[in-house]
């Protein structure tokens, strides 16, 4: 299929979106045209999964058997994976409306009352920006509930970092105090618990072999990346309190600032603190911006 691609470009960075596949990123490449997100052909995509970013709305990572309970009132999803789970929203695979604001600037926006087959009982409304200025790309995102009734709700970004750059797996570096233990569906089983000493990425550490699938919280939200003579800084406002890092399949790095913890609704209503699941009364919005920036020789 051939896709509807939207490009904005500066000096320093070349971006590419696709309206019809959630607005989700294509491809972000420096000026000298060196992958900064993981390469992709827009032949190759059919889901937003291909895709070298996209926007998790109205909620992050995965549900506990699709389903969970909200002031009394139990909701069920459709699973969308082959264990069981609803993940990652419902708006990154849906057309959404892009508009060119300034010739560095994207503007999507997303109404779920155009659809009739939501994965989710609330009516919302999101809207993503993309704004580049000098060697930084901002995303802004914004999402609204326009129904009649309180709901829970989260947000996040799902970027996947190119790893290699001559050859050179970069170190990477955070701060983050917290984070869960898992099950085999990689859903918490309680609360955050303070990290083992390999968790901690406070001090730059080389990647290499591990195989990393884990989420952070208590996180300074700053995270770098660096090659030696090239870096990127990804900076993210404090909503998203939670940060998810995993070792793609395809040699990528996913480091996706969310705003709170896998499967947080069902924790909250087992009364598991500091997961940071909000609900928006109606007309209520939540709001964020996560910047790239790049540094050094791209």
């Amino acid at each position: 299929m051939t896709w509807q691609v939207e490009r904005i470009a500066n000096e320093h960075l070349t971006l590419e979106v696709l309206p019809q596949i959630g607005a989700s990123v294509l491809n972000l490449r420096a000026a000298s045209g060196r992958p900064v997100l993981r390469p992709v052909n827009p032949a190759a995509v059919q889901t937003s999964s291909q895709c070298a970013s996209f926007t998790l709305l109205p909620y992050s990572n995965r549900i506990r058997d699709a389903r969970f309970s909200f002031q009394g009132r139990e909701v069920p999803l459709r699973p969308t994976t082959k264990d069981g789970l609803a993940q990652h929203g419902d708006v990154r695979n849906r057309p959404w409306q892009v508009t060119r604001v300034t010739a560095q600037q994207l503007r999507g926006d997303f109404d779920s009352r155009a659809f009739n087959d939501m994965n989710w009982p609330w009516a919302f409304t999101a809207r993503v920006e993309y704004q580049l200025h000098g060697p930084h790309l901002d995303t802004s995102v914004t999402l609204t509930n326009v129904d009649t009734d309180e709901m829970p709700a989260g947000m996040g970004l799902h970027p996947y970092f190119t790893r290699r750059h001559g050859g050179m797996d970069p170190s990477l570096s955070f701060g983050a105090a917290l984070t869960y233990d898992t099950d085999e569906r990689q859903l918490p089983t309680g609360g955050p618990r303070a990290l083992h000493p390999e968790e901690d990425y406070q001090l730059p550490s080389s990647i290499g072999d591990r195989q990393l699938d884990r989420v952070y919280t208590a996180w300074d939200g700053r995270a770098r990346l660096d090659w030696g003579e090239r870096a990127l800084t990804l900076t993210a406002d404090a909503v998203y309190s939670h940060l998810v890092v995993f070792t793609a399949p395809d040699g990528s790095l996913a480091l996706e600032p969310v705003t709170h913890a896998t499967d947080a609704f069902n924790l909250a209503a087992r009364g598991v603190s500091g997961t940071d699941m909000r609900t928006l009364l109606p007309g209520q919005s939540l709001a964020g911006t996560v910047r790239i920036t790049l540094e050094g020789a791209w």
